[in-house]
């Protein structure tokens, strides 16, 4: 299963070094655990090591690593020494913590294809129908994945029960506000709300700084050092808006094959997005067809294009990049990682998956 994390900047420093050290160990870690698992649960029964192999294929599958790089960063930046295990275990705890996200963000969009592969509730609706097995095969697929996504949950939460007292209140916050975020994320979907305020509310929650923000201060806590505590949130915040601006952008307009996942999924699933709630601004028929729901995706597509709203949240991004570049000028950072986070800003809020 061993990967190699896709960096999210091409630096050559000292400070990219010892990041893209931890995460290579970070790496081993992962495969280590996966593998001790797989022989203790295959050696019950071969079924039991199921879900195990589940979270074991999406981690293996790639991805960007994107949290991990950002709590090894907020570590080294407040001073932490490259060698400790403990940011290891804390780096590897957020990608189980996303890789539990994931299948079940999976599962609830019913969507088929993860980092280019089937996801996990379509291949088990696909082994059951095969098999000719009894029940149901979607109540299966969906009940299997949603296991899958609990153990990996439980992988991370094990990983970061041993991190200090100052971390275990960060990770605490990060997994609260991310599963509630996604819970109101269906919500507000499902019940057609076209709020801006909580929209945005929620994109941040349940992705912005979940992936940015939290990472961060993760890293950070770990070295019990909160001197980057308020750069980090200016940061985290500004940069994780961007993130998810570009997420939404992509699933706009992007293509499927370069992002490894389904496209135009928000529309269809009636999600207000970050993009969705400035499009509603600025048009009074968004907001009427995204009141409407299914069906009329073609048209919301040709009102986003009518309205260029891509141009506008494009523009938006350049600001918040800005913003996040003036956090690290302001804050006490070393130079080497105020020009590394400036890096990582621009990779992270100009990708194309």
């Amino acid at each position: 299963m061993t990967v190699s994390p896709m960096a999210p900047v091409a630096t050559t420093g000292h400070g990219a070094q010892a990041r893209a050290a931890i995460l290579a160990r970070t790496e081993t870690r992962l495969d280590a655990l996966l593998a001790a698992e797989h022989t203790l649960w295959a050696g019950v029964d071969g079924r039991a090591a199921a879900p195990v192999d589940s979270v074991a294929q999406l981690v293996g599958a790639g991805g960007k690593r994107l949290r991990p790089a950002f709590c090894a960063a907020g570590f080294l930046a407040a001073g932490g020494a490259a060698a400790d295990t403990r940011v290891v275990e804390a780096a590897a705890a957020v990608e189980l913590l996303h890789a539990f996200a994931l299948i079940h963000d999976d599962v609830i969009d019913d969507s088929p294809l993860r980092r280019g592969e089937p996801t996990t509730h379509v291949r088990a609706i696909d082994e059951h129908r095969s098999g000719g097995w009894r029940g149901e095969p979607r109540r299966y697929g969906e009940g299997v994945a949603v296991l899958a996504g609990d153990l990996a949950l439980s992988y991370a939460m094990r990983l970061a029960q041993e991190l200090p007292a100052a971390a275990r209140r960060v990770w605490g916050d990060l997994v609260t506000e991310m599963i509630v975020g996604q819970h109101l994320d269906v919500a507000v979907a499902a019940e057609g709300v076209a709020d801006t305020r909580l929209s945005e509310y929620i994109a941040n929650a349940k992705s912005g700084r979940y992936s940015i923000r939290r990472p961060l201060e993760l890293g950070a806590a770990i070295t019990g050092d909160t001197a980057l505590a308020a750069t980090f949130e200016a940061y985290g915040t500004a940069l994780g808006e961007a993130f998810q601006l570009r997420d939404d952008l992509i699933d706009a307009f992007g293509d499927a094959a370069v992002a490894g996942k389904p496209v135009r999924a928000d529309a269809e699933n009636n999600k207000m997005t970050l993009l969705m709630s400035l499009a509603v601004r600025r048009s009074d028929r968004v907001r009427d067809l995204v009141a409407a729901g299914a069906g009329g995706e073609a048209a919301l597509r040709e009102e986003l294009a009518a309205i260029d709203v891509r141009a506008e949240v494009e523009r938006r991004i350049d600001t918040l990049v800005t913003r996040a570049r003036e956090a690290l000028t302001a804050g006490p950072l070393p130079q080497e990682w105020r020009e590394e986070l400036t890096g990582m800003a621009v990779a992270v809020a100009y990708r194309d998956k």
